[in-house]
């Protein structure tokens, strides 16, 4: 605010409580640079919008610091919420240095004060596949580094093929039962196998039959 504009100001916030203005010409004038000198970035419209505030929910006297911090929490929203890039402009030079810098100015001065919205970072979505991948990883265990993964993949080859079958879009074999009437493995189980023994013997891959059953049954796929 201008100094010649907080005599309105005050006189506003005089209807609401006449305590804040000074009656003295020579306290009025120093009330004046006073108040111009704190709320020198504040723009009027908010500096009323503030008092008003103020006045609806206290019966103390406003300070214009007050004035001032709310205004600079609200700057501060605005510049966190805006990511400070700079989109090109028609008609500006890419090597004029200066101009660059006073268009970027102009344009965080335009955020600051509410003449553009924030520039802000957008979501980034992807289809529904990405959901079911995310599902699919969760339901493997707990969060492992890429590199842990890597490490222990070959002492957990169950774990890592569906880890595999996951980030690479194919159906997850594990997540169904296997329908081969000799092997039977639930949900999560590997396949296996009878063996002379009249023991199981685990196979490190399902059978052809069980992933051509989780095919048809993933809705990512059957909806495709």
């Amino acid at each position: 605010m201008k100094p010649a504009e907080i005599p309105q100001l005050l006189a506003q916030i005089a209807l609401a409580d006449p305590r804040v203005r000074r009656e003295d010409p020579i306290e009025m004038r120093a009330q004046i640079q006073m108040w111009a000198g704190i709320l020198a970035d504040v723009p009027p419209d908010f500096a009323l919008h503030a008092a008003q505030q103020h006045y609806a929910t206290s019966t103390w006297p406003i300070l214009p610091a007050e004035i001032a911090t709310r205004w600079q929490a609200v700057v501060r929203d605005r510049m966190n919420r805006d990511v400070g890039t700079f989109e090109p402009q028609p008609g500006l030079d890419p090597d004029d240095v200066p101009g660059y810098l006073t268009a970027l100015r102009e344009q965080r001065q335009a955020v600051v004060y509410g003449q553009q919205p924030p520039a802000e970072v957008r979501a980034i979505t992807a289809g529904p596949a990405a959901a079911e991948a995310v599902r699919r990883v969760a339901q493997l265990g707990d969060y492992l580094t890429t590199e842990t993964r890597t490490a222990l993949a070959p002492y957990r080859p169950i774990a890592a093929a569906r880890l595999q079958a996951a980030q690479t879009g194919q159906p997850d074999a594990l997540a169904v039962a296997c329908p081969v009437h000799t092997c039977r493995a639930a949900p999560g189980q590997p396949c296996q196998r009878p063996s002379r023994r009249h023991g199981r013997h685990r196979l490190t891959e399902p059978h052809p039959s069980r992933t051509e059953t989780a095919a048809t049954t993933d809705p990512e796929r059957t909806s495709a």
